[in-house]
């Protein structure tokens, strides 16, 4: 097995809604040649149901996933820092990239309002993906 091209790690609030959905559809659409993480500055108890449900219907299943807090070590170990809403609780460590992206919370929503959310998601990590694989090809 080859080691990862890059090492990605996703930041929400609560890593229930946001950061697991990028996490899966990143696992799913690059299988072993990204490292994936997730992680929360204040992690929930459980991933986002509406958020399981509406990955669910484009056949990924985050389901087994939980929330977890996000370290400086989880930070330092990543390539690719993706923020989404987290403000200034992600450490900032030099030689990271680090991108933020506005998207809407899923908190607190029914699966119809988390549809857009997850498409949202999904364009902005395949384009993630194709920056990764532009960034190997280049080296």
């Amino acid at each position: 097995m080859t080691a990862p091209l890059a090492s990605v790690l996703f930041v929400c609030v609560h890593n229930a809604g946001r950061s697991q959905m990028a996490a899966g559809f990143l696992a799913h659409l690059a299988g072993d040649r990204v490292e994936v993480r997730s992680a929360g500055s204040a992690p929930g108890a459980e991933v986002n149901p509406a958020a399981v449900a509406a990955m669910a219907e484009v056949g990924i299943d985050i389901s087994a996933q939980r929330p977890k807090i996000l370290t400086p070590e989880a930070v330092q170990a990543s390539d690719y820092v993706i923020t989404m809403g987290c403000g200034d609780a992600c450490p900032y460590f030099p030689g990271r990239h680090y991108l933020d992206w506005p998207l809407d919370d899923p908190a607190g929503r029914g699966v119809e309002a988390v549809r857009p959310i997850r498409d949202a998601v999904r364009a902005r990590v395949e384009q993630l993906l194709a920056e990764i694989d532009a960034a190997e090809r280049a080296s």
